[in-house]
């Protein structure tokens, strides 16, 4: 943590920003190691060119931070206390002022606290801080690699309990159930977004809802889960046939599948971002099913489920060695249901490796 710090203090630096406020679960985890929900309570971190950082947290969590191992100054607030008045106060015991330009999470911070904390100064010029730190959390270090793939197993295990629990007359609701009581079992505190497990016609629902639909033959079943891990996430979608395909069934499958490989193909530094989402979409509409592919490639992963950047085919940046993203193209028809195939992708030297490793193969549940 840090080196992290020490770039972003030096970010402010080179750009001429004397403080920043950092106001974002993600973020603050990124750079202090403490990971919370503060619910409605005030969570930040006010970082500066020179001088040592400040965490702002609800005083209950003050020794947690200390034991993620924080040791730089933390301003522990109660209840009834006022921490925007706590961090001007501090500032200036800290002997911080002249403050002419501040950093913040334009699209993190509220316009009522962005009130608050602007009033600590006086005339000053606003710049946004977002894409400094997307930029320094989009290329994971070897440490943050070692928990996605820990994260990754626990996701493909989840996978694997879904399809053991698979029996005509269950319902994609009992099926969730197991899926996330084993997972709290191996230690998975937190789900990474709501669990989707969607059997028959409402696999044709790119993000359908899971209730009390029964399980049938014929039925495509879709799996869609991830979990937080350490603080990162996973995210896989697999689709299975349920004792029985049909022709169609198989030709969409098998195109998903196909895209996916095209898309995987060409990962590796120096691809640009764009064409990873341009190729898949070419195989998928050459097929005849473009309007049923309604949704970007995939999108990057890490402490987000979805973070910077979009994969989708207008972005022109160009991947790097130790980004992590997914591929999940998908084709969705209401009628006969629908496939989408997702892997958690890490960009190597020279190519890439999917942290997720179910097989891809069309396989039908016995």
């Amino acid at each position: 943590m840090e080196h992290r710090l020490e770039l972003f203090s030096q970010y402010l630096k080179d750009t001429n920003v004397d403080a920043a406020f950092i106001n974002s679960t993600e973020n603050f985890f990124y750079l202090t190691g403490f990971h919370t929900d503060p619910h409605e309570r005030l969570l930040g971190l006010l970082v500066f060119p020179e001088a040592d950082p400040i965490a702002v947290l609800p005083g209950m969590e003050k020794g947690q931070i200390r034991d993620a191992g924080w040791t730089k100054e933390v301003i522990g607030y109660a209840d009834h206390e006022n921490p925007w008045q706590m961090m001007a106060d501090k500032m200036k015991e800290n002997g911080i002022a002249n403050v002419k330009t501040v950093g913040i999470e334009k699209q993190v911070l509220s316009y009522g606290r962005s009130e608050s904390f602007f009033e600590l100064f006086e005339n000053v010029k606003v710049e946004d801080i977002e894409g400094q730190l997307n930029n320094m959390r989009v290329v994971k270090d070897d440490h943050e690699i070692g928990i996605m793939k820990e994260a990754a197993e626990l996701a493909d295990f989840g996978v694997s309990v879904g399809v053991e629990a698979l029996e005509e007359g269950t319902t994609e609701m009992e099926v969730l159930a197991k899926i996330e009581y084993e997972l709290k079992k191996k230690g998975v505190a937190e789900m990474s977004f709501s669990t989707m497990v969607l059997f028959g016609e409402k696999s044709g629902q790119p993000h359908g809802n899971p209730g009390d639909r029964r399980l049938k033959p014929g039925d495509f079943v879709l799996f869609d889960l991830g979990v937080v891990w350490k603080g990162y996430t996973s995210d896989i979608t697999r689709t299975f046939a349920y004792r029985s395909v049909s022709e169609e069934q198989k030709a969409i499958y098998n195109k998903v599948k196909e895209a996916l490989e095209a898309s995987l193909a060409i990962s590796k530094p120096g691809t640009r971002i764009g064409d990873l989402d341009q190729v898949a979409r070419d195989v998928i509409t050459d097929a005849g099913y473009g309007d049923k592919f309604p949704h970007r490639i995939g999108h990057g992963l890490g402490i987000n489920v979805h973070e910077f950047p979009s994969m989708s085919h207008l972005n022109d940046g160009v991947l790097k060695e130790g980004m992590t993203y997914t591929i999940e193209p998908g084709i969705y028809d209401p009628e006969v249901g629908g496939v989408r195939l997702e892997d958690d992708v890490l960009v190597t030297e020279d190519g890439y490796v999917t942290l997720t490793k179910t097989p891809k193969e069309l396989r039908i549940i016995e």
